[in-house]
């Protein structure tokens, strides 16, 4: 019995209609790169694992998919080895290539084995797949494209101010309004970890933090005891589960909750100007918004930290991310070179656009115009109609079998239909005789008889 075919959970295929509307994603996004100024450049889907492994954490190194080395790659394993059954000695022996889990651990290895080649501060874009182990769910899948936009070699607070720019620009475009940029700064989060006295437990503080719009205050609080931050320090943390406000507000009540901690307040210092600039520039259709409970990508961020979400309403994860990198190149033995860099994420925006009936109608259609098969004569005359319209960049085609009864007719008028192709001409004996054509409106009904240059400034 043959075997039932399948695809891996957290995978999908796509039809032809799906992958229409990622492309208008995609190039949307890209115009908007290119407009901001950055060049495209692509790295191999698979990296050396040592290139990936302890850049994102105990988490994110368990999400990485490892690949097998191939041929007999137990042979080099001892018999102490494989009967200690360690995870971390096996799979360094076994796999020596992994699955990219993001854009910009490769991009951080690409700077540095290119640095000679490339001019600073270099501001590069990449629309490709990432892999994740994760557990699929609506929103999260195990293979997906990330579309990242980075600039590396320059210090500037003026890159953070672009980006939220270009953020709004991207959404505006695929006019998806209302999206919220949430901003934090991996300084505040320290600022606060010095102010409580849990430096040591930075990471274990923020993870918990982070999940306060999750599972709620007294379930955080339970959470950090859990990590053992004390009671004094929790207690100061108060005043952090009630901030309110707007940006400007919420900053003030910042600062007196990091008065004692100089990198707080550095970290205070550069919210103030990314939020001055953008009220002073203004955005189009999304909303900036400080988020102190935002803690993404702390193993790398060491400034601004990027979150956007939905429009209010749309249950949805983060549909992009990012921050500032001060030493990222550094793991690679480039040092000091800051960068800064931001995500969006594909597959979540076209869930989003597709709730909310955001992509154009005229996304799906494939083909403008189908010519019906009445014979080889009909079909020949055809065929050089159809290729004459391609020159003139018009989607046609010629159905490939003929039509020579009323049902195999029905037949081709319903594959136009099942195809959404808006167009059909029907080609029979007394129009090749007049050399005119008859032109169907498949969603009106109507039909005209035109010639050629009259079809084709319709179908224009």
């Amino acid at each position: 019995m043959a075997q039932k075919p399948s695809i891996p959970k957290g995978t999908r295929d796509f039809n032809a209609e799906e992958v229409a509307k990622r492309s208008y994603i995609m190039e949307t996004i890209k115009a908007q790169f290119q407009v901001f100024g950055f060049q495209p450049i692509e790295t191999p889907s698979f990296e050396n694992s040592d290139t990936l492994m302890g850049k994102y954490g105990d988490e994110g190194d368990r999400l990485i998919f490892k690949i097998l080395n191939s041929g007999d790659y137990l042979k080099k394993i001892s018999e102490d080895e494989y009967s200690s059954r360690s995870e971390n000695v096996l799979t360094s022996k076994i796999s020596e290539k992994a699955l990219r889990y993001d854009l910009t651990v490769p991009f951080a290895r690409y700077v540095v084995q290119h640095q000679n080649d490339i001019e600073f501060p270099f501001k590069r874009y990449q629309i490709q797949p990432v892999w994740r182990a994760d557990r699929p769910q609506k929103g999260r899948f195990r293979e997906f494209f990330q579309c990242d936009a980075d600039v590396v070699g320059s210090k500037s607070l003026f890159q953070e101010v672009e980006f939220v720019q270009l953020y709004d620009a991207v959404f505006s475009a695929l006019k998806l309004e209302g999206v919220t940029i949430k901003i934090n700064n991996r300084k505040i989060l320290s600022g606060i970890a010095e102010v409580i006295g849990a430096q040591d437990k930075l990471i274990d503080f923020t993870v918990a933090l982070d999940k306060l719009d999750k599972i709620g205050e007294e379930k955080v609080k339970e959470e950090m005891r859990g990590k053992g931050i004390s009671e004094e320090g929790i207690e100061k943390l108060q005043p952090l589960f009630t901030l309110k406000g707007d940006f400007g507000d919420q900053i003030e009540s910042l600062k007196t909750i990091l008065s004692t901690s100089e990198v707080g307040l550095k970290g205070i210092d550069e919210l103030e100007f990314i939020n001055t600039a953008i009220s002073t520039l203004e955005l189009k259709t999304a909303k900036l918004q400080l988020d102190v409970t935002l803690a993404r990508g702390l193993n790398y961020y060491t400034g601004a930290i990027f979150e956007v979400s939905a429009p209010e309403g749309v249950k949805m994860g983060s549909i992009g991310g990012g921050g500032r990198y001060d030493d990222l190149t550094g793991i690679f033995g480039l040092k000091d070179m800051s960068g800064v860099g931001i995500s969006f994420g594909l597959d979540r925006i076209y869930l989003v656009l597709e709730e909310l009936n955001l992509f154009p109608s005229t996304i799906a259609e494939s083909t403008k115009v189908l010519f019906i098969n009445f014979g080889d004569k009909e079909a020949m005359y055809s065929l050089g109609t159809v290729t004459k319209l391609r020159r003139a960049n018009i989607k046609a085609e010629l159905f490939p079998d003929a039509a020579v009864s009323g049902k195999q007719m029905k037949k081709q008028m319903n594959y136009a239909n099942r195809r959404n192709i808006p167009f059909v001409v029907i080609m029979g004996e007394e129009e090749l005789q007049s050399e005119i054509f008859t032109l169907k409106n498949m969603a009106s009904g109507e039909q005209h008889k035109v010639d050629f240059k009259t079809m084709l400034d319709l179908l224009k």
